[in-house]
């Protein structure tokens, strides 16, 4: 496995620079040169591409031409253009982050619960995007600060960062092939007997759209989980995502009766029978959902030796653990 670099914060991304030159092949003739473009260099994305064209930072046989001039093959794609901080990034905020690994390439960091990955409604600022953009500046010239995934606020653990175009392409489409394997631990109402999967598709509530809802109308979503031990009023659950929907085990534990301890949007209210007086203050007391993103194992997309980290369980989930025993 590769080894983390002990020089967390200095920037490590590509120069402000891009220059690259390509041969157009022959088997794209008739093709846009914005397609053929994103086809040869996708660790930029196509509105990035069209806009050098337009500007004349991407040149075709030497010449600025239109996004959707068609090719012929052969010609020389020739790219020489700054790479400008993305607009979408906000600005940096000293923030702290605890880095699980690090390279020149990537890093994966341990995501606290309560913190907001992404600035939006009602968190314009203090997320960790902010924090990541402070601790590395070059993070600026990529979308959403490099970040390839993303966990709900309330959830602990794993979160994979890229630190250049090139790591940040090839990780998304590692998701996307699901050669990302994504590893959690959550603890769930009622006991259960035994693992399993849910394939059900998920898709956004008709009424509330906060929401994620079963439905035959959703995208594919499956979440497999298998039994770690029984506990006072509920069952702690390994479980290993093959889709990456939003809410996915939230909404998947609630559709097969088993919903997570603390969960304030798809949780049950009070607690179990049986439990101690403790044991039910702590239960009842839980601030978040019972949820933790413990383990994130992939190729490295740049020296394919493997990357496989690893989340401590949060002291919160811990002293839960600990009295349901």
């Amino acid at each position: 496995m590769p080894q983390p670099s002990p020089h967390w914060g200095v920037p490590v991304n590509a120069p402000h620079r891009v220059r690259r030159e390509a041969c157009v092949p022959v088997a794209s003739a008739g093709d846009r040169v914005d397609l053929v473009a994103a086809a040869q260099w996708p660790e930029f994305s196509r509105s990035r591409l069209t806009a050098w064209l337009r500007d004349g930072a991407l040149t075709l046989d030497g010449a600025v031409i239109k996004p959707n001039r068609k090719v012929i093959g052969g010609e020389r794609l020739v790219l020489d253009a700054e790479l400008e901080d993305h607009p979408s990034n906000p600005r940096p905020q000293p923030i702290d982050v605890e880095v699980l690994y690090e390279d020149a390439h990537l890093f994966v960091v341990d995501k606290p619960a309560g913190q907001v990955v992404h600035p939006g409604s009602g968190n314009p600022d203090g997320t960790l995007v902010n924090a990541l953009l402070h601790h590395d500046p070059a993070l600026a010239r990529l979308p959403r600060a490099g970040l390839v995934h993303r966990l709900d606020k309330d959830t602990s653990g794993c979160l994979l960062v890229a630190r250049s175009s090139a790591a940040h392409a090839a990780l998304v489409a590692q998701l996307k092939r699901r050669d990302i394997h994504r590893y959690y631990q959550c603890l769930v109402w009622g006991e259960v007997i035994a693992g399993g999967t849910v394939d059900a598709p998920l898709g956004r509530h008709p009424v509330d759209r906060r929401r994620q809802v079963v439905r035959a109308d959703g995208r594919r979503a499956v979440t497999h989980y298998r039994l770690n031990r029984r506990l006072a009023g509920g069952t702690w659950l390994d479980v290993k995502l093959d889709t990456g929907r939003t809410h996915q085990i939230r909404v998947h534990m609630q559709h097969i009766g088993f919903p997570l301890v603390g969960d304030p949007m798809y949780g049950r209210r009070g607690a179990p029978a049986g439990l101690t007086p403790d044991q039910r203050e702590a239960w009842q007391a839980f601030p978040r959902q019972a949820l933790h993103a413990a383990r994130l194992s992939f190729e490295h997309p740049l020296t394919d030796g493997e990357v496989d980290t690893r989340s401590p369980l949060p002291a919160d989930l811990e002293d839960l653990l600990e009295v349901l025993a």
